[in-house]
């Protein structure tokens, strides 16, 4: 277990947003990609929390009010009901899980990897009434940008995941800068909004420099999480669906790949057993909605 101490998150109030409504999942076209893994192998999986205050920031610029793709639907992170929650705009320490005193879990995925695993994820979610969250590569949204609609149009909610999905920390500053604006901009051009949440690729812990390049693309903090099945190892479905169900409780931020057969596999066995342990999955802006 990683020995850094997780952050304190203020008592929520009682939840008063409602998931929003699941959209028809739009058709894609097939499209084949090789997801790197997000962390490195030997990384701890597990509780985090890392990193230091910041200055404020802007939210990127898309996400504060509603607005429209290229196909006329709303952007989950900007419509659909959903308010910004008040801890996306607070410079501080990554986020590493939600609230602990509601029935809620985020599944949060990272973005790329071929059209058929998306849509068979999108439909697993469908099928449960489910809503996820996606930390977008921007190549990838670049190459298959009917994929991030797909996500939204399914009422899911969309991250910003890196340009390229180097590893962070050993990028300098410029090029640190460069991989989040770049990934802005994908998103920004295929589907509207940047969104409201940022996770470094490579790397389980945000670090000073990550956070400053985080922050001068508008984001004020970095996300993390507490359930890490390591699928990025393809260790198979099975150990996937029980390596989650055994980490995961109320409020945890779960880390789950799109690009990996055996994550999607897995997907329909996890929302099982969520629903058998009571508890709900939600998109990243719900979980945290009343976090200030």
């Amino acid at each position: 277990m990683n020995s850094d101490a997780e952050p304190v998150l203020p008592d929520p109030s009682p939840g008063r947003t409602p998931a929003p409504t699941r959209r028809a999942v739009l058709g894609a076209a097939a499209v084949a990609f090789t997801t790197a893994a997000c962390s490195t192998p030997d990384h701890p999986g597990g509780q985090s929390g890392s990193g230091g205050s910041s200055s404020s920031a802007s939210s990127p610029s898309t996400s504060g009010a509603a607005t429209t793709t290229a196909t006329g639907s709303p952007t989950a992170t900007a419509g659909g009901g959903l308010v910004k929650p008040g801890i996306a705009s607070r410079p501080g320490d990554d986020i590493v899980h939600g609230p602990r005193d509601r029935s809620e879990v985020a599944l949060t995925f990272h973005g790329q990897g071929p059209a058929s695993l998306t849509t068979q994820v999108l439909e697993a979610c469908r099928a449960a009434d489910a809503h996820i969250t996606v930390f977008a590569v921007g190549t990838w949204v670049t190459a298959a940008p009917e994929l991030a609609r797909a996500v939204l149009a399914a009422g899911h909610e969309v991250g910003n995941h890196t340009w390229s999905h180097q590893q962070m920390k050993t990028l300098d500053a410029a090029t640190a800068d460069a991989e989040v604006a770049k990934g802005v901009s994908a998103l920004e051009k295929a589907v509207g909004t940047a969104g409201w949440w940022f996770r470094p690729s490579g790397t389980l812990h945000s670090t000073a420099r990550i956070r400053a390049a985080a922050r001068r693309a508008g984001y004020a903090r970095c996300v993390s999480y507490d359930v890490d099945p390591q699928d990025f190892l393809d260790p198979g479905a099975v150990a996937v669906r029980q390596r989650t169900r055994t980490q995961v409780r109320a409020g945890s931020i779960v880390s789950l790949h799109l690009g990996h057969a055996g994550t999607a596999e897995a997907l329909p066995g996890i929302l099982t057993d969520l629903s058998r342990m009571g508890l709900r999955p939600v998109g990243l802006s719900t979980l945290l909605r009343d976090v200030a």
